[in-house]
């Protein structure tokens, strides 16, 4: 499939959000729990330019925090607009999903 990375990248974009939602979280955290939720194949590299463009674009906020083993950590958080999106983003995922199990029953 060709534009399965664009694919990928939604729904991806969409998980972060989750995750984020049920708590405060860092980068290698996130993408740990990526990784123990089905995406074992996710380069590291991946993730944290989309942790970048969702803070750009105003769906998370950050705050560095001492580590305490090591170098300060980024921490991020939704905003309003990121808890407004990942509504967005369960409805249309909720639609496709079904759509797209209803084919492949078939």
């Amino acid at each position: 499939m060709a534009n399965s990375s664009q694919l990928l990248k939604g729904i991806l974009e969409g998980c972060i959000l989750k995750i984020i939602s049920r708590k405060e979280t860092y980068g290698y955290e996130l993408y740990n729990s990526l990784k123990l939720t089905g995406f074992e194949d996710l380069p590291e590299g991946t993730l944290y330019p989309l942790l970048i463009r969702l803070e750009k674009n105003g769906l998370l906020s950050s705050v560095s925090r001492n580590s305490p083993f090591g170098p300060k950590r980024k921490y991020y958080s939704l905003t309003k607009l990121g808890e407004e999106e990942l509504l967005e983003f369960c409805a249309s995922w909720s639609k496709i999903s079904e759509s797209v199990n209803k084919v492949l029953e078939d």
